[in-house]
């Protein structure tokens, strides 16, 4: 079992930045890989970033709209992920949301075994 609880949202002015973090209790978190997904009002969850973990292939992928301006990271010390948001854009505007599956990330929010409660990110223009 895994708990998931994500921090780290606001209230920022497009350009800004910010950054998420996702705090997983529960056993051999360096097992499971990581994701951020997003849903804003009206929408289906989106696909953010994934983090697989590291000694199967350590690899991340992002959603086309956000890379080279956002970044996933994790800490297996702090049982902890992180999603770094530069160059935020209006459009990022959304309920952010930290997942958890076994061993290899996924673009498939239905894969994920587990889910933080989100943090609401909103980006003024």
């Amino acid at each position: 079992q895994v708990q998931l609880v994500e921090s780290g949202g606001g209230l920022v002015q497009a350009g800004g930045s910010l950054r998420l973090s996702c705090a997983a209790s529960g056993r051999a978190f360096s097992s499971y890989a990581m994701a951020w997904f997003r849903q804003a009002p009206g929408k289906e969850r989106e696909f953010v970033a994934t983090f697989s973990v590291v000694w199967n292939s350590g690899s991340t992928d992002y959603a086309d709209s956000v890379k080279g301006r956002f970044t996933i990271s994790r800490d297996n010390v702090k049982n902890t992920v992180y999603l770094q948001m530069n160059s935020l854009k209006p459009e990022d505007t959304a309920v952010y949301y930290c997942a958890a599956k076994r061993v290899t990330g996924s673009r498939r929010s239905s894969e994920y075994d587990y889910w933080g409660q989100g943090t609401q990110v909103t980006v003024s223009s």
